[in-house]
């Protein structure tokens, strides 16, 4: 079956499974290809929190055998991925859009976003402190303006950045994401 005759539906169930999805997304920072042992690895570390050099036996070989079974299978039958299970080789299909929206977008950036807009508007709030109380070079009249300026140009930096990682996002008035 091919992946672009795969309805929501079929989407919905084959990424219904939290394994399925978390191999597709190691496939993917992969950039499209592996063996399967650093997969069963790297999916045992995400489903036990851990990182990959703690997984014991126990851990791999019960994501192994399900992998190898079933989930590797399915993802074949639709057409998402080419397995070889005598080489033990992955590869995941061109085509990867259709089902970017059924992955766990967790797993795609560890990085906390919420703290980086947090330490940016500590900072706004800080900078327009020190205006009102015109600490610095700056007049009590052009100090408060300096410093929403700044912290306009940062939410606008911030609005773009966020927009430009999410080309599925629809904008007010007509504007295309990307």
């Amino acid at each position: 079956m091919s992946e672009t005759e795969l309805t929501q539906a079929e989407l919905f169930d084959v990424f219904s499974n939290a394994r399925r999805r978390r191999a597709v997304q190691y496939l993917k920072r992969q950039g499209g290809t592996c063996d399967l042992a650093p997969l069963v690895q790297q999916v045992a570390a995400w489903e036990n929190d851990t990182v990959p050099d703690d997984v014991t036996r126990t851990q791999r070989r019960r994501v192994y055998i399900s992998l190898y079974q079933t989930h590797l299978p399915m993802l074949e039958d639709h057409g998402i991925v080419d397995w070889d299970p005598d080489g033990h080789k992955i590869e995941l299909l061109p085509s990867e859009e259709r089902f970017e929206p059924y992955l766990d977008r967790h797993l795609e950036n560890d990085r906390a976003w919420h703290h980086i807009y947090a330490a940016v508007t500590a900072v706004g709030v800080v900078a327009l402190g020190l205006s009102l109380l015109a600490v610095g070079p700056l007049t009590t009249g052009l100090a408060p303006v300096v410093a929403l300026t700044i912290c306009l140009v940062v939410l606008a930096l911030s609005a773009v950045q966020h927009v430009s990682r999410r080309p599925d996002l629809d904008l007010p008035f007509g504007f295309a994401s990307r």
